[in-house]
Parts: structure tokens; C-alpha cells; sequence
């Protein structure tokens, strides 16, 4: 899909997805003429904000959160913003009032949004490894940028010279790869980063999201992001929701369709946000 005027039509760009990508968006958003509370799940790095190398800089690309704020204040729509941040990062950065609720750590952390926190407990000997973990990288970090989560320890090299950062990847590995192997521990890859982490995914608190509104009747639901730490969300959304990859180069993914940011992305929520007004948005034409 390319990005649209406000006349609904789109212009061409080489997305392979153009033609199918239209088709499923209107059938999506056909569907909020028969729903009561569509639910917005969305990823922060890459699908919101562009990646920056101080991630205390990652702000929304131009115009998402007006439109975002938009979607909030009609008070239709249950907007979640699903991250492998620590949740308290995403309220200051996203800038959205009232703040959405935010699932935090990939899914193990879950901010409300009159402030209460919710933390999935981790088993002690857990704990006690990623404890001793974060104690010797503080003392080498072989050139990365340590991040330390409460169930996870993580090394990022985004921004270093390609070969310094495959010596950071390497060195990371040898030091993480044995300890995934305990119960309940995984490696998680994405850009530029390897993450050591225990408890739940964003998979599981999709599941558990489109589990708790299920109760509340038909609800449109969509997931967007952008890296493969997202793919567990798309697979929990087949059959249940739209899952939408938003990025500037498309990839194999679980996804149903692809979107550019940040034009396409824009247009996405300005189509969400007419739906909602409307019960039945225009269609993409052709």
C-alpha cells in the first residue's frame, strides 16, 4: 500500500503487497461498523518512533501522536502500546494524554493507565543468574551498551562500526547462549541488540489482551510493529486481529500486511480514526 490522499486513493509504490494489502484493510476496517470497542495494540521502537542510538531520543515520527491522540480522546478505541522497554519510558516518550496502558518488558510488565504496575515475579534461582550476569558486564561490556531490565540483562551496538559490532555479538553470545538453556530463560534477538530474558512475551500478552476483551463482543483488533521480537504478537493475532509489519524494507513475517513508515503509517491511523467516527470508513480504490 502506498500512501494515501485524503480522498482515499493511494498512490503506487513498489509494495508487492499493494493489491492484497487494500483488500485487507477494507475488510478491516469494514468491520467497525458492527463493533463497540476496537482494540489498538502497538509496538513502540520502529513502528511509532524511528530507531535512534540514544533511545531517550526515539520520539514518535511527525503527526503519529496527534493522530494517536485523536484515536484516544474519541474514547472508542483501547489503545496498548506493547514494548520490550521498561513501560515507565513509553509515557514521556509517546506523549499521548490520557496515557494508554503500556505493557512493558516485552510483556512481563504491565502499566495501567491511572498508574498502578503489575510485574510477572521470576523464579529466584532466575534472578540469582541474571544477577551475577549484569555484575560482570558492569565490569566489561566488551565495547556494547549494556541495558539491565528487571527479567532481562541486554546488549545493544546500534550505531557501531559493522565490524566492532560483530565482536560485541559474538563475545555477547558466548556469555548468554549457555545460560539460555535454563528453564524459562530465552535469547531474543533483534536489531542491532541481544536480549537474555525470562517470563512472558509479547505473544502472551497479546493473547491474554484479545482474552480480556473477548467478554466485550466483536472488537476489531490490530497489532503493529516492526522487528522480529513482534512476530510472536502476529502469530497470537491469526484469526483475531490484523497484524501489520511497519517498516521501510519488507521481510518474511507472520504479519497479514506491510506498511512504510511513516507515511503509510500515518494514513493507517487517519483511516482507524474515520472509521471509528463513521462505523464504515471509504474504501481504498484502486
Amino acid at each position: 500500500m502506498a500512501a494515501a490522499s485524503h480522498s482515499g486513493k493511494f498512490l503506487n509504490h513498489e509494495n508487492p503487497l499493494n493489491g492484497e494489502t487494500k483488500d485487507k484493510l477494507n475488510e478491516f476496517f469494514g468491520s467497525f461498523a458492527n463493533a463497540a470497542n476496537p482494540l489498538l495494540l502497538l509496538d513502540y521502537d520502529g513502528t511509532l518512533a524511528p530507531f535512534r542510538v540514544n533511545r531517550f531520543k526515539a520520539k514518535p515520527w511527525a503527526g503519529v501522536r496527534e493522530l494517536l491522540m485523536q484515536i484516544q480522546n474519541q474514547t472508542r478505541t483501547s489503545i496498548v502500546v506493547v514494548t520490550g522497554r521498561p513501560a515507565g519510558e513509553i509515557v514521556a516518550l509517546l506523549g499521548v494524554k490520557p496515557a494508554p496502558e503500556v505493557w512493558g518488558l516485552h510483556g512481563s510488565e504491565r502499566l495501567h493507565p491511572d498508574g498502578r504496575r503489575d510485574l510477572e515475579q521470576l523464579p529466584p534461582a532466575t534472578l540469582e543468574k541474571l544477577n551475577a550476569l549484569r555484575a560482570q558486564l558492569r565490569h566489561d561490556t566488551a565495547g556494547g551498551l549494556l541495558e539491565e531490565k528487571p527479567n532481562a540483562v541486554v546488549m545493544h551496538w546500534r550505531g557501531v562500526a559493522p565490524q566492532k559490532a560483530r565482536v560485541i555479538a559474538a563475545k555477547t553470545r558466548a556469555l548468554f547462549e549457555p545460560l539460555a538453556q535454563m528453564d524459562g530463560m530465552t535469547l531474543l534477538e533483534f536489531e542491532a541488540g541481544i536480549e537474555l530474558r525470562a517470563g512472558r512475551d509479547k505473544g502472551k500478552a497479546v493473547k491474554l489482551l484479545l482474552d480480556e476483551t473477548r467478554s466485550r463482543g466483536p472488537h476489531p483488533a490490530s497489532y503493529l510493529g516492526d522487528d522480529v521480537t513482534d512476530e510472536a504478537a502476529f502469530r497470537a493475532m491469526k484469526g483475531r486481529g490484523l497484524g501489520v509489519l511497519v517498516r521501510r524494507k519488507h521481510r518474511d513475517t507472520a504479519a497479514d500486511i506491510w506498511l512504510q513508515p511513516p507515511q503509510e503509517l500515518r494514513e493507517f491511523f487517519s483511516r482507524w480514526l474515520d472509521a471509528c467516527r463513521a462505523g464504515k470508513p471509504e474504501p481504498i480504490l484502486q
